[in-house]
């Protein structure tokens, strides 16, 4: 291929990606844990390139709605 040909793209666009500081640093963590959830299986699913892991922000999204806690917990009426 012709060094000056343009490369065609395709009209969908590709999802923006995170690395894990910006993964680690959209949720206010430390870096290490976003390591730590990947030796544990936890955590958004990951793209690994080489040695550099990235996530795609649906991924991210997904994975935080699953962390969502009930906003409501039973009352002790609820119970009986």
């Amino acid at each position: 291929m012709n060094t000056n040909e343009a490369v065609s793209v395709s009209p969908v666009a590709l999802e923006p990606l995170m690395d894990v500081a910006e993964l680690a640093n959209y949720l206010g963590i430390p870096i290490s844990t976003v390591y730590d959830w990947r030796v544990h299986g936890k955590g958004p699913a990951a793209y690994r390139f080489g040695k550099h892991l990235k996530f795609a922000i649906s991924d991210v999204r997904a994975w935080m709605a699953q962390q969502r806690e009930p906003s409501v917990l039973p009352s002790a009426t609820d119970r009986r």
